[in-house]
């Protein structure tokens, strides 16, 4: 039977390991974002009729957010930021994909779902004492 201590341990590294993976995984879009370009998503803003200087906030859903997940600081505040960016990409980009498979079998928004689901499991778990925040920071 796992003591107290250990059952802490083990929430913790399993907590790291999902600010580590949805961190890692949103900076490959996030990088991309930065050497590509976010033209596209000003048009499609823009084509919402919303300005598309909001754009820009992608760099903070994409880059900001997961690097404050990565090392645990402000973490909870962070992965509302990464839950309010997938909810607006889902929106924007695939929102006409809602009910659809990929070809695979498997739900053409697994991926955006598995980000949008962890984020908000990290908004309820905190960063944990694997952190820079550690375990009894404020908003980890």
């Amino acid at each position: 039977m796992q003591t107290t201590s250990e059952r802490a341990n083990h929430d913790d590294l399993g907590k790291l390991i999902l600010r580590v993976v949805l961190a890692v995984l949103l900076l490959f879009h996030g990088l991309a974002k930065i050497s590509g370009g976010i033209g596209f998503i000003e048009g499609m803003l823009q084509k919402a009729g919303l300005p598309g200087a909001f754009g820009y906030l992608v760099y903070v859903g994409e880059v900001l957010a997961p690097l404050l997940i990565l090392v645990g600081v402000f973490t909870r505040a962070a992965a509302a930021v990464v839950a309010i960016n997938m909810v607006v990409a889902l929106l924007l980009v695939h929102s006409g994909e809602f009910f659809t498979m990929s070809d695979t079998g498997g739900w053409a928004l697994e991926l955006q779902g598995m980000y949008l689901g962890t984020a908000i499991a990290l908004i309820f778990l905190g960063a944990g004492r694997y952190s820079l925040g550690g375990a009894a920071g404020r908003f980890n």
